[in-house]
């Protein structure tokens, strides 16, 4: 095939995305210059649109605004006005035709122009002269350059390195790491103001687990608390003025019917919050759907993800008429995640579809389907935890992080790694409005395994945690469990970097598992016998043996938690995304087989001695098997608690309240027991029996913002 040829003037370059003419390049999207190349193919000919999107778009549901978008972007590269329409001539209802001539020799360094020329004396019989470029050119072009040098390399002491990911990635490289804050908070969610004068982010109190928003003045590094009362506050957006700020409140319901948290639209005056916390106005609240992920919309309107029962659809609210309208749901699906570019007024979606993969969209504010296209997953990545992708100024590309890692993510469904591991995970890239700058979060947490005997539970006598440390890290260290009939416990660590399984017994402590970069491990179980472990990596189940050898098992669902295995029945209790919905199910192992176990929503679940099917649901009220239904079990409701996890030991359930008590009940004779109270630093705990229970401590957590400055 072709990768080179000319048009008049103009040296197409499909190996580089390039249109070149005089020695100045433009970078053209892919899909473009296929429109492109297949006109040229035809030139003088007229090509109908039908024609045009099923050869350039095999396979993907597009609509002919796709086509539109990619005409517009050649004659803007060619310059063409489309009025005169010198180089690609619209036929009303027909097509569209390459009218200037076509060279297909790269290596011609002389071109006959003499039909462009002659076409554009006929179009406009005003003699024209050649127009310096002006400012606005300029910044353009030199957007443009910028945009081929742009990237996430950020690696402890080695800054501004260079490299190639890919032939269909180009080159990038970072000039500076800028540390925007350091305290004794977690700060996340940084997004820059639309003048890209401030930063707003979230502080993080770790002591009350809620957090406040503050700005940051990137000139002379002022911060200023924004809001005045300390709450759990969402992610936020700036209207396109940059006059208001609004954000997502949680709070208890008064009265939950359907649902504990009820959730609030809120916004403020950011000039007034510079000056003084401001109170918030309520906008929008919902008692029996969840809302999250504003965006304020160049029309004025609000997108926002709204959850009913388990679906998330798009929808878009306005403030003057306090009204709203579903703008983008998928049929048989689920949207996972949608991000928003002002400069475009345009919206990427997200979704998983009823063929169970995921898909990238692209609309319209008010709903209109652009494009549809499968993603296209690299090997030995978690499908579901992978995006939170945002628009960047790569033009056509979404850019996301899945830890220690960067990708671009193309309209077309097309993933690039384009950074080598960073030295911490960092998350959440949110560009500057000028495209030279970027805002990541990075951090590191640190968490240990603890050991504690019942009785000191009982007698609240936790005070010195170092003796009951196992295998103390300065990393995350956790679900720890026991072997069945032996001292060895498993538990996974990102001590190497990732996470992966660790064995620790007298002998000492090693890494079992040799799982790939950015892996994530959601659930370790112990066969009975002891000899084996079922581990959910990467959304995966995994069996591994003790010298290390591994099953892996069909990859067709997705897996979000593996909550019990059954070794001698060989089926696993998972909960398992189905079309973007999570489902309470029974994996077999033997044939791959997947059973839906309930249609209600279930926070959590585990399986006693006899094999009864224990569950919570979202409003946290617990739910034991039954011949027929499954029976409600009243003496545990409000002891759910936050922390979604719970044990079952025998026919004994374990869990935590909010206050940190760890209580029992007894299934056979339905006793409730306050067996004592936990450290406030404990996460979770991971495995009891009569003598003790397995915890997980945190020690500290440490996230800030950091801002990429682009190399140019």
């Amino acid at each position: 095939m072709v990768k080179q040829y000319w048009i008049g003037d103009f040296f197409i370059d499909l190996s580089r995305n390039q249109i070149t003419q005089n020695k100045q390049p433009q970078v053209v999207a892919p899909k473009a210059l296929a429109v492109l190349t297949l006109l040229a193919k035809n030139q003088g000919e007229v090509v109908s649109q039908e024609t045009l999107l099923s050869t350039v778009w095999p396979d993907t549901i597009v609509s002919p605004n796709s086509l539109q978008r990619s005409i517009a972007q050649l004659r803007k590269a060619l310059g063409d006005d489309g009025k005169g329409q010198v180089y690609i001539k619209t036929h009303s209802k027909q097509g569209y035709s390459l009218e200037c001539e076509v060279n297909w020799q790269a290596n011609v360094k002389t071109k006959n122009t003499d039909s462009c020329a002659s076409a554009t004396v006929n179009s406009d019989p005003q003699p024209t002269t050649q127009k310096a470029p002006t400012f606005t050119e300029k910044l353009t072009l030199w957007r443009s350059k910028l945009l081929l040098l742009f990237s996430f390399i950020f690696v402890s002491g080695f800054i501004g390195a260079h490299f190639s990911a890919s032939s269909d990635t180009p080159m990038f490289s970072v000039g500076e790491l800028r540390a925007l804050t350091s305290s004794d908070g977690r700060e996340f969610a940084s997004i820059y103001s639309p003048d890209g004068k401030y930063i707003i982010f979230h502080r993080y109190s770790e002591e009350a687990c809620v957090n406040n928003i503050w700005a940051k003045d990137l000139a002379t590094k002022q911060e200023y608390k924004l809001t005045d009362n300390i709450d759990s506050y969402g992610r936020h957006s700036f209207s396109k003025d940059g006059k208001q700020l609004v954000f997502i409140r949680t709070v208890d319901c008064d009265e939950p019917i359907t649902q504990k948290k009820c959730f609030q639209l809120m916004s403020i005056d950011f000039a007034k919050a510079l000056k003084a916390p401001q109170p918030m106005q309520l906008l929008l609240e919902c008692k029996n759907s969840e809302i999250t992920r504003p965006h304020w919309l160049n029309n004025n309107n609000i997108a926002l993800l709204q959850k009913d029962e388990s679906q998330w659809q798009l929808i878009s609210y306005s403030i003057s008429d306090n009204e709203s309208q579903v703008i983008h749901k998928v049929n048989d699906g689920n949207i996972v995640y949608y991000d928003y570019s002002t400069k475009d007024d345009l919206l990427a979606v997200i979704s998983i579809h009823k063929d169970n993969q995921h898909y990238i969209e692209l609309l319209t504010p008010s709903g209109e389907l652009i494009s549809s296209n499968k993603i296209v997953f690299p090997p030995d990545t978690g499908r579901q935890r992978l995006f939170v992708a945002n628009f960047s100024p790569i033009e056509n590309h979404l850019v996301f992080s899945t830890g220690r890692q960067m990708f671009t993510l193309s309209f077309d469904g097309k993933i690039n790694n384009v950074s080598i591991p960073l030295d911490q995970p960092a998350f959440s890239p949110s560009f500057h409005p000028d495209g030279d700058r970027a805002l990541i979060i990075k951090g590191q947490y640190d968490s240990d395994i603890l050991s504690i005997p019942l009785a000191d539970v009982t007698q609240n006598n936790i005070d010195d945690q170092s003796s009951m440390t196992i295998n103390r890290s300065t990393v995350a260290d956790d679900s720890a469990v026991l072997q069945p009939n032996g001292e060895t416990i498993a538990f996974i660590s990102a001590r190497s970097g990732e996470d992966q399984v660790w064995l620790s017994n007298k002998q000492g402590v090693k890494q079992l598992s040799q799982f790939p970069i950015d892996s994530y491990i959601s659930g370790i179980k112990w066969s009975a016998d002891g000899g084996s472990l079922l581990v959910n990596v990467n959304n995966k189940l995994v069996q591994l043996q003790l010298d290390a050898r591994q099953t892996s098992y069909s990859d067709e669902y997705i897996i979000l938690e593996l909550l019990h295995w059954d070794s001698v029945k060989n089926t696993a209790l998972t909960l398992a995304s189905f079309r973007g919905v999570s489902k309470l199910t029974e994996f077999n192992l033997l044939t791959d087989e997947v059973r839906i176990l309930t249609d209600r929503r279930v926070n959590w679940a585990s399986k006693t001695e006899s094999g009864d099917l224990i569950y919570t649901d979202h409003m946290d009220r617990f739910w034991r098997s039954g011949a027929v239904e499954a029976q409600h079990i009243p003496a545990l409701d409000g002891h759910g608690g936050d922390r979604k996890h719970f044990l079952v030991n025998g026919s004994t359930i374990y869990g935590v309240s909010n206050e940190l008590e760890l209580w029992s009940y007894n299934l056979s004779n339905e006793q409730f027991n306050v067996v004592g109270k936990l450290p406030s630093n404990i996460a979770n705990i991971s495995e009891i029996n009569a003598r003790g229970l397995f915890a997980t401590a945190r020690i500290s957590s440490k996230k800030e913002v950091v801002e990429l400055l682009l190399n140019l």
